[in-house]
């Protein structure tokens, strides 16, 4: 067990705006359940803590089953624990240089996260207990993990080009994505019993079946990036384009509608569905951190701290949203409760909506490894 350090971090809260708090329905994300609660924050109020290890280059970030978030240190190979007060707990990986990147709460009460620098799929106790294990191909650069319907983790394998799932007991069987070269970024459950990824260079967003039959669809801006994905309250699919600066809703039948941020050039990486009936996103370049309605109208709310390069975005407790500060080294939150609009403009994108092509379901030929 790696040995804990706990250290109350320093606190800067920004309110953005000021409002009645208003209640949300609760919603169960990455495995974890995620509850509201009266003293949620105002909406667009973000609150940073700083964390401990100087320069970590915090990236994942996911709620736990113990009522705390959790985060990856990509540069300084640990884990840690964060409390709603903003006390970390921080944990280091057994293999050094693992570069622990993605994070989600387990099927079985366990953190589950990847490491993309040595290609290892890891799950850590909520005490900060370690076990981990190799994927089968190596260098695959797993990144996104999620947990599938069948009650098993699924990993995105970026260098390999593969989807693979893996067991709580750790048996991996992966899935060789039918475009070549397609760097698979990440990975949410769907509501159609299916798993769904986003294709960074093949451009496209896929399902794939828990037995490995794929389904691709072409986005229909051209080069736009697709990264984060996320199962949006109406039923559809969400993703950002990180070259194409936009957002787009993706049905099950593979039909998009696209709406462009409002902010040039903001490179929208992550996205997760908010305690508030709406999708919510990071946007590394332009500082922000940005919710968009069903409906495509935007709202976007500066991150305090300067470059702060926000990446990965989750929904907590209490009815706010927690976010990675990559370049800013700390994790944050923001109010999704309030009802009094921010003093940021909201604008609503004018859509551009493609029908679904037809679409090939490939079946891949799985490899099992025990």
């Amino acid at each position: 067990m790696s040995v804990p350090i706990t250290i109350q971090a320093r606190r800067v809260r920004v309110a953005l705006t000021h409002g009645f708090l208003v209640g949300a329905l609760a919603t169960a994300l990455l495995g974890a359940s995620v509850t509201t609660s009266a003293m949620a924050d105002p909406v667009g109020t973000i609150t940073e803590y700083a964390v401990p290890t100087a320069s970590s280059s915090p990236l994942g970030v996911a709620p736990g089953p113990d009522g705390n978030m959790w985060t990856t240190e990509w540069a300084a190979n640990k884990v840690a624990k964060v409390a709603t007060s903003g006390a970390f707990t921080e944990y280091t990986v057994p293999t050094v240089a693992s570069r622990p990147d993605g994070i989600v709460a387990g099927p079985d009460g366990n953190m589950w996260f990847d490491e993309s620098g040595t290609s290892k799929v890891a799950k850590v106790t909520t005490s900060g207990a370690f076990t981990e294990y190799t994927v089968p191909t190596a260098a695959s650069d797993p990144e996104g993990i999620a947990v599938g319907p069948d009650g098993n983790l699924w990993v995105t394998e970026r260098s390999a080009n593969k989807i693979a799932k893996v067991t709580t007991g750790g048996a991996f069987t992966e899935y060789t994505v039918p475009t070549a070269g397609s760097i698979p970024e990440l990975i949410v459950a769907g509501p159609d019993g299916n798993m769904w990824f986003t294709e960074f260079s093949g451009n496209k967003v896929a399902k794939v079946t828990t037995s490995g039959a794929f389904t691709e669809y072409a986005v229909p801006t051209a080069a736009s990036a697709p990264t984060g994905i996320a199962l949006g309250p109406d039923g559809n699919l969400w993703i950002v384009e990180q070259s194409g600066n936009k957002v787009a809703k993706v049905t099950t039948g593979g039909a998009f509608t696209e709406y462009t941020v409002p902010t040039a050039s903001s490179g929208p990486i992550e996205i997760a569905a908010g305690p508030d009936g709406n999708l919510w996103f990071t946007e590394l370049t332009a500082n922000k951190v940005a919710r968009v309605t069903t409906s495509g109208a935007f709202t976007e709310y500066p991150v305090p701290t300067a470059s702060s390069k926000p990446y990965g975005i989750a929904a907590g407790p209490g009815g706010n949203l927690w976010f990675a500060e990559f370049g800013g080294n700390k994790v944050a939150k923001i109010g999704a409760g309030g009802a009094t609009p921010p003093t940021t403009s909201t604008t609503a994108s004018p859509p551009t909506t493609t029908p679904a092509p037809p679409a090939k379901a490939t079946q891949a030929t799985p490899a099992f490894t025990g």
